[in-house]
């Protein structure tokens, strides 16, 4: 890996974990001479991790749509900042220039960012890493929806196993660069017809 893409909430929540958790990473991805994609926010956790990212060194570039940036929300200092369209260019650009993907605490944007770049991984779309940083037990509703679609049967165990998760940094890092994509069975199949 050398770039990670982070999603994360324009919102800082409401827990100093969260941002503790935000420098944390970038201190990491300092660390790791990795650089970091993200969504070009100057605010919430997403400014923080930039923030952060930034006075350690790391190469910081931040994607945000026009609209967004025109509502003087975007970071102003940053490393590179790539202007687009659409929610739907921010998406694809930030996975063409990442190797891996964490989701950090966030809203709504944050969790569809992150189920919808899992859903591209079970689709065969890319193999890259994705993992969420479980801050102060913030992902362990997700976990249990995971399983309970298992058990349901909507989703089938090795799609839910591409999503990775650890309590710090550095642990989710690690399981980031040991991960080796899996040989899945297409997604539309059910089990009794593979």
């Amino acid at each position: 890996m050398t770039r990670v893409c982070v999603f994360c909430g324009s919102s800082g929540g409401g827990r100093p974990e969260y941002a503790e958790a935000a420098r944390d990473l970038a201190a990491e991805l300092a660390r790791r001479h990795l650089g970091l994609v993200y969504g070009g926010g100057g605010v919430g956790i997403m400014g923080v991790l930039a923030d952060a990212a930034l006075a350690a060194g790391v190469e910081v570039i931040g994607v945000i749509p026009r609209p967004l940036a025109a509502r003087e929300l975007a970071h102003t200092g940053l490393t590179e900042l790539r202007l687009v369209e659409s929610m739907h260019e921010r998406k694809a650009m930030m996975a063409a220039l990442a190797d891996g993907f964490i989701a950090l605490p966030g809203g709504l944007g944050t969790l569809e960012e992150t189920l919808e770049i899992l859903t591209w991984a079970q689709l065969g779309i890319h193999q890259k890493p994705v993992a969420a940083l479980n801050v102060a037990g913030y992902w362990d509703d997700l976990i249990r929806l995971l399983g309970h679609a298992i058990a349901e049967g909507f989703v089938r165990r090795e799609y839910a196993a591409l999503m990775l998760f650890a309590d710090g940094a550095g642990e989710l890092l690690d399981r980031m660069a040991a991960w080796q994509p899996p040989a899945l069975p297409r997604a539309w199949l059910s089990p009794s017809q593979i």
